[in-house]
């Protein structure tokens, strides 16, 4: 009775502790940081749609760090998971159709917050044992020179992605697996963790050669597939797009009430798919080996639209079009909608049922089993690469950070596994922690930081205007601390002088 009495009581502080990090402070400072970085940035996101793609497959000979297009699977490996399935489906019980506009609106100014931490971190990244690594912790330090506040965010994000990202994603893995095929959770956990440790021990590159091929693939079959669905409810689409938007303003009937949980959990699950102010993106985007940060800044903005504005409406759409749906009142539990199909449970189960209307029900449970099994295992892999990076700022060089690796790799092995066999609502409220302690810090700091974004891309755009393809000089920006740029451009002048001579 009293270890009963003390699991209950450890989830339901975890839960409210979750509630106060995920405050309304956070969403709205949140929204208001992509708002000030899109109007800063006269609409970045938009005015340089078309050179996202063109600089996503440039070719450049990479020497030390990944290209741009492996830096953006990954990037995608970590957005597209199961807040892409399970999360969309949460937002729209606990928030109504609403939540659906307000996770849009949250992308598209996200892409805007994307865009200035991503040109930060390859502003500030390092030269790292032949390997290019940045992030908040390397901007925090030496853009801010808060020596103190990047150890506490590395911290913070070691423990995120380490312990309580994971988890998350093996339990949804494990759970659709034990509701499509009724496979037992314990072998779920154990081949997860199995599969990921053959690709984490390989490193940094293999991460990126298996998150090239396997995020761009599962992305494109999963939106295909939407679109089949889609197809079969062609005449119910245009009533759910006006469902979302009444939902979204509260001029729906039903669910004009929650509008304000429609926001929350809107932008929250948004925020938590695409990253957009976590410092996640910005981590992967220190790795790439460009000519100008504006550059990988773009690539970034380019991976939070197909994250949400593409995977995750992919879900909703099939979900409203369908009617497989319930909206649950999150301040009294009582069910305000609630649709002819049996998904009483928020989660997966949404999904299912609406592949389950073109296709017999067992073979929807098992392709989206198999869609969740390919998202949640390249986050996951995508986390380890976070959290190694973060490993690497804390113990730099030497026998300590090797052996403080190979710790991290064990751990987030066995939290894989751990997560695959536990309750999921317990998981769920620990990742939100940790994502929204590291957002509350890394928005903060990146508005600080937003001149040097400015400057960077006022440089960006009058070389691009002259039709040069752009070079970042940090010295002729007079940027301090980026030692990555400092040292090159060092070496440019040193080669200029011998040819003057």
């Amino acid at each position: 009775m009293n270890i009963l009495f003390l699991s209950v009581s450890f989830e339901e502080f975890v839960h409210k502790l979750s509630t106060w990090v995920w405050n309304p402070g956070l969403v709205m400072i949140c929204l208001l940081a992509g708002l000030f970085f899109s109007c800063m940035t006269r609409f970045v996101q938009v005015r340089y749609f078309g050179e996202m793609i063109r600089l996503l497959f440039s070719k450049n000979n990479q020497q030390k760090g990944i290209s741009s297009f492996q830096a953006f699977a990954m990037a995608l490996s970590g957005k597209v998971g199961t807040g892409n399935i399970v999360g969309v489906a949460t937002a729209i019980a606990f928030g109504g159709p609403g939540a659906i506009v307000w996770m849009w609106i949250a992308a598209f100014l996200g892409a805007g917050t994307a865009f200035a931490e991503a040109t930060l971190a390859q502003v500030y990244k390092e030269d790292h044992n032949g390997q290019l690594r940045g992030g908040p912790a390397y901007y925090i330090e030496k853009g801010l020179k808060l020596k103190w506040l990047a150890v506490v965010f590395a911290i913070v994000a070691i423990i995120d992605f380490g312990f309580f990202g994971p988890p998350i994603q093996s339990n949804g893995i494990a759970m659709a697996f034990n509701d499509s095929l009724h496979l037992n959770t314990y072998i779920t956990g154990a081949v997860l963790a199995i599969l990921l440790a053959l690709v984490v021990c390989g490193g940094v590159k293999r991460i990126a050669v298996v998150a090239e091929f396997v995020a761009p693939f599962m992305a494109i079959a999963y939106i295909l597939l939407s679109i089949v669905v889609l197809c079969f409810h062609i005449t119910d689409v245009p009533s759910a797009f006006m469902t979302m938007i009444r939902s979204a303003f509260g001029t729906h009937a039903l669910f004009g009430g929650i509008v304000g949980s429609a926001i929350s959990w809107g932008v929250k699950r948004g925020l938590y798919s695409n990253e957009a102010g976590q410092g996640t993106g910005a981590t992967v985007a220190g790795a790439a080996e460009v000519s100008h940060p504006v550059k990988q800044g773009l690539v970034q903005c380019f991976s939070v639209y197909i994250d949400t504005l593409l995977v995750c409406s992919a879900t909703a759409i099939m979900i409203l079009a369908a009617q497989c749906y319930n909206v649950i009142d999150p301040n009294t539990g009582q069910l305000i909608f609630t649709t002819h199909a049996n998904v009483a449970e928020p989660g997966v189960t949404y999904t299912m049922a609406a592949i389950s209307t073109v296709v017999e029900p067992h073979v929807a449970n098992i392709f989206v089993s198999i869609a969740l099994a390919f998202f949640a295992f390249t986050t996951t892999m995508a986390y380890y690469y976070y959290a190694e990076t973060n490993i690497v700022y804390l113990f730099g060089k030497g026998k300590t950070e090797k052996v403080a690796i190979w710790i991290l790799r064990i751990a987030i092995v066995c939290a894989t596994f751990d997560g695959a066999v536990g309750a999921a609502s317990t998981a769920w409220d620990l990742g939100d922690i940790g994502v929204g302690c590291l957002a509350w810090i890394n928005v903060i700091v990146i508005l600080i930081l937003s001149p040097k974004v400015f400057k960077t891309l006022k440089n960006y755009e009058r070389q691009y205007k002259e039709g040069k393809d752009p070079v970042f000089n940090s010295n002729e920006l007079n940027i301090k601390n980026a030692d990555y740029w400092e040292k090159k451009d060092d070496k440019q002048e040193s080669g200029n002088d011998i040819k003057d001579l």
